[in-house]
């Protein structure tokens, strides 16, 4: 499966045949002015909770793509109202069947609101079964003994873990999450992006290599196989 990073949690990953697109906020962060967004033709919209860093171009996008949004019940809902009509709603726990594979919407311990102020909903990651392997995308949480239970439904190529501190997960929880995940593969999301997530690039590779673990701090708009 490829990989590709669009900054932030911004990332598609092509798998079977499909194209899924993560938490897309491209157009508001001034490190991904490279990117174009009216380029990207994803089959999905993967959306982990209602901040506008993580939904700032959903629409737009979804718009010109005909994608599929994927995401909680009420994140879906306020799309739904701006006419958004190709939309499958989860929960938290719950699972579907997709033509590129399963998709688990998992635990994530932080908050949800839309960008207008009204209730996001449970915020989550995803767990996503493919034939070519599963992965996770952590979506925005704290360090919660709920990620063990993502291990256990079997091995990751991948983990896509938030790094950036302040408002998520740090790079000392991260590593404690990855082994719990039992997953020597890591991308880091969430961070650099604003100053109070900024991190030392050199030290948070070191930190996971320490416990046998790849760390990958990926340039905007690489691409890399997993």
């Amino acid at each position: 499966m490829k990989v590709t990073y669009y900054g932030h949690s911004c990332l598609s990953v092509e798998v079977s045949e499909k194209t899924l697109l993560f938490d897309p906020f491209i157009t508001p962060n001034p490190l991904a002015a490279s990117v174009d967004y009216a380029m990207l033709r994803p089959d999905y919209i993967l959306l982990t909770h209602g901040h506008f860093d993580h939904v700032a171009d959903a629409e737009a996008i979804a718009r010109l793509s005909g994608a599929k949004l994927i995401g909680n019940y009420e994140v879906l809902q306020w799309f739904g109202g701006k006419g958004i009509e190709n939309i499958h709603p989860m929960n938290s726990g719950g699972c579907s069947d997709f033509d590129f594979g399963r998709v688990t919407f998992t635990t994530a311990v932080h908050s949800s609101s839309m960008p207008d102020g009204s209730y996001g909903g449970q915020p989550g990651g995803f767990r996503v079964e493919t034939s070519e392997g599963a992965f996770y995308h952590s979506g925005d949480t704290a360090l919660t003994r709920d990620i063990e239970l993502i291990a256990a439904s079997g091995p990751l190529k991948f983990a896509a873990l938030c790094i950036g501190d302040c408002f998520t997960m740090g790079v000392k929880d991260a590593v404690t999450a990855a082994g719990w995940l039992g997953c020597n593969e890591i991308l880091g999301i969430h961070y650099d992006t604003f100053p109070p997530i900024a991190i030392d690039h050199a030290e948070a590779r070191a930190a996971f290599a320490k416990t046998g673990k790849n760390l990958h701090l990926m340039e905007i708009g690489a691409e890399r196989e997993f």
